[in-house]
């Protein structure tokens, strides 16, 4: 039986300032000390997207805490790091971003299995007419719920 994938780190601003369209699965190259301070859960995805150049994908800003228990050998907290995506999502992710207002962003950090995955997904920024209309069927939901 496949073990069951265990969530690092959400963004959860992210369903709130866009709309997000089709998502993907990449795996990250990551250090030694950056898997062990992503195994104890010191991992922000606030600030980070992903930045498409000819040798690839990158993910920036996203900031992993140095890891307490590594001496000198530890690592930068937000430096970039290389997403492992096939040549076909890269095209896919480059075709979507060149339409207008399209980014991509980062939903969530996870490990599958013993391996850190990052879920992104292709999304548009929201106005802030979306943001109100988000707000107020979050509340309607809610006040059904109490309802019941």
């Amino acid at each position: 039986m496949p073990e069951p994938e265990r969530n690092i780190v959400t963004n959860r601003r992210a369903r709130y300032d866009y709309h997000l369209h089709d998502r993907f699965e990449a795996g990250i190259a990551l250090l030694g000390s950056e898997v062990k301070s992503l195994r104890a859960g010191k991992a922000n995805l606030q600030e980070a997207y992903v930045r498409l150049q000819p040798g690839g994908a990158w993910l920036v800003g996203c900031h992993i805490s140095p890891y307490t228990h590594a001496n000198r050998l530890n690592h930068e907290p937000l430096r970039e790091r290389r997403l492992l995506l096939n040549r076909r999502e890269i095209h896919k992710l480059k075709r979507g971003t060149r339409e207008k207002g399209m980014t991509i962003v980062p939903l969530r950090l996870y490990f599958k299995g013993s391996l850190v995955k990052v879920e992104l997904a292709l999304a548009k920024g929201k106005r802030l007419h979306d943001k109100r209309q988000t707000l107020k069927a979050r509340d309607a939901k809610r006040e059904m719920d109490r309802g019941r």
